[in-house]
């Protein structure tokens, strides 16, 4: 866990550094988000050149999670259509009875219907295929739990989506 957190400080730092510039080529995308809890379609809309938000309705065994992001886009590496996004947001959902899986930690047993309430960062990287209007993504999203906790988590995810 300590060499993940130090690689993506680094990763960030690096691309924080780096030229901001135009992130994307497209205003909005619809896809799919599949993440390590939820999947679920996805909607991202550019307010600007840089500023996006992104909706997910994440779907899992006995319920849904519907997460609201704010997200700054830059270009990454200097590589026309890949580019670094980060944000931050929050989650509302409900989960009922069952086992649930967290990442990196044991199972949890929920006993009856739970209400989730949480804080939300995202860090990933995102490229735009250039003969086709599709973006795809990979990204970290860091949780707090408050409702059922509180509890720490971070989920991988990995979004497909077509751009328009």
């Amino acid at each position: 866990m300590k060499k993940l957190t130090y690689l993506l400080f680094l990763s960030v730092s690096l691309l924080l550094i780096s030229k901001k510039s135009q992130a994307q080529d497209y205003k909005t995308a619809v896809g799919l988000k599949f993440g390590a809890y939820e999947i679920g379609p996805s909607v991202k809309y550019f307010m600007d050149k840089g500023t996006a938000l992104e909706g997910i309705l994440g779907i899992r065994d006995h319920g849904a999670v519907l997460t609201g992001l704010y997200e700054l886009n830059q270009q990454a590496f200097n590589v026309d259509k890949l580019s670094f996004y980060y944000g931050f947001g929050g989650h509302l959902g409900s989960v009922g009875s069952g086992y649930y899986k967290r990442f990196g930690g044991d199972d949890e047993y929920y006993n009856g219907k739970h209400i989730l309430i949480g804080a939300d960062a995202v860090i990933g990287l995102e490229y735009v295929l250039p003969s086709a209007p599709i973006a795809i993504s990979l990204d970290l999203n860091p949780r707090l739990e408050l409702a059922r906790g509180p509890f720490f988590d971070i989920a991988p995810g990995l979004g497909v989506k077509y751009t328009f």
